[in-house]
């Protein structure tokens, strides 16, 4: 199983805006490749990933179209007041997160 950690709506340190862009490329290219990702899970500021007015949010569906579980800390939306807001996926939690994590035979990481 390969799982998709993000942990952060950028790419990298430095220019924020420059971080954005390149997770969005990545995560644009990411979905147009036969790279196969199990289980994408995303904590702290990935969470501006899963919800309204995200700019990934077409990406992220092309990848759970092609069977990738999608789930968003919930303690991390509940910190941000944007558990309303969650627009894809489902909400998760640390237990799940750790599971996960123990089950992986990959982790992908580019936050």
């Amino acid at each position: 199983m390969t799982l998709l950690y993000l942990n952060s709506d950028k790419m990298g340190e430095g220019d924020a805006e420059l971080g954005k862009k390149l997770l969005r490329i990545f995560l644009e290219k990411l979905a147009d490749s036969q790279v196969q990702i199990d289980v994408i899970g995303c904590v702290n500021g990935g969470v501006h990933l899963t919800t309204q007015g995200s700019p990934v949010l077409t990406s992220l569906q092309k990848l759970q179209e092609r069977g990738a579980r999608i789930a968003t800390c919930g303690t991390c939306l509940d910190h941000h007041n944007m558990r309303e807001q969650l627009a894809i996926g489902e909400i998760g939690t640390m237990d799940m997160t750790v599971q996960i994590m123990d089950m992986a035979d990959k982790v992908i990481r580019p936050c």
